[in-house]
């Protein structure tokens, strides 16, 4: 049966540990949970949100006024060389059964936190891999019809940190098919550790943050040159880092309150201690009018 909390404090669930509290709060298992909290939040006129990893979200100081969805499913099975894994699965935890099993080809994405669904939505990518690159189906749920729907890979609309789903939330995964190939299994785990390894080189490590704050926007030519010559590397797809720019914009460290650009990964803000959420926002717009200002460039935010 599913169980409604009220009050429940959100900012513990969180890797930022900002925000309030949820009016009301149901942890779902399975697609008939969600459909009952679903009518549960319809039946009383109340808005729903849906969480799962929780990993890149800033939750409101004063919380949120609805029924949280926090999604919790989390079983995945594999039939030669497809996995078929519920939404709430965590990433990395189906990337090291897929290798135990000798199967891979998505292991740049090891290290990247959060939920299966949650890297569909966002299509979540490190070191030129991306997941939409293994994705072949998705099952959704219509949050209000209650239709169940499959999406290939295709009508996903991948592209940078983008999906369908990001635009459409009514449309809620439940499930992934993810296509991988044959690997030996001691080569795939040794590159999980090195992708691992790179990541905590790139990006710091346990601190009370989002991921990465902004996405890395695509720069005019001169620009992604500048960068290129700098760090002798090639900016794929016309893309700079975000917090290339940031630094360059000299708002590395800037600080409101205890929400801080990270002096090691300004792209990074974190919270230093009390930061609320208007603290974030409010750093977040000062980086964006800086690189605005030097750049012609305008942020958008990965974290939401």
């Amino acid at each position: 049966m599913l169980r409604i909390q009220e009050y429940v404090p959100l900012a513990p669930l969180t890797t930022f540990k900002i925000g309030g509290s949820a009016r009301y709060f149901a942890a779902i298992k399975t697609e008939d949970d969600l459909r009952e909290s679903l009518a549960w939040a319809r039946d009383r006129g109340l808005r729903f949100f849906v969480l799962a990893g929780k990993s890149n979200v800033l939750v409101p100081d004063e919380g949120l006024d609805g029924l949280v969805i926090s999604v919790a499913t989390d079983v995945f099975s594999f039939t030669d060389t497809e996995l078929a894994a519920d939404s709430g699965c965590v990433l990395l935890s189906l990337i090291i059964a897929a290798s135990e099993k000798g199967l891979g080809g998505w292991e740049k994405l090891a290290g990247i936190p959060g939920t299966l669904g949650g890297a569909v939505r966002g299509n979540a990518g490190a070191f030129g891999s991306e997941i939409k690159d293994v994705v072949t189906k998705v099952r959704a749920l219509h949050a209000e019809t209650g239709e169940i729907r499959e999406f290939v890979n295709s009508e996903c609309t991948f592209s940078y940190r983008y999906s369908f789903f990001k635009i459409h939330p009514e449309w809620i995964i439940m499930r992934v098919s993810i296509q991988l190939n044959l690997v030996d299994t001691e080569k795939s785990t040794q590159l999980i550790k090195e992708t691992i390894s790179e990541r905590e080189k790139r990006h710091i490590q346990n601190v009370q943050a989002a991921g990465s704050y902004f996405m890395n926007p695509v720069a005019p030519r001169n620009i992604a040159d500048m960068f290129e010559k700098e760090k002798n590397t090639k900016a794929r797809g016309g893309r700079v880092p975000a917090g290339w720019l940031i630094e360059k914009s000299g708002m590395k460290g800037a600080r409101v309150g205890d929400a801080v650009a990270s002096p090691l990964h300004p792209n990074y803000l974190v919270n230093a201690g009390s930061a609320t959420a208007q603290d974030v926002l409010a750093l977040a717009h000062n980086i964006k009018s800086a690189v605005k200002e030097k750049f012609d460039i305008t942020l958008q935010e990965e974290a939401v």
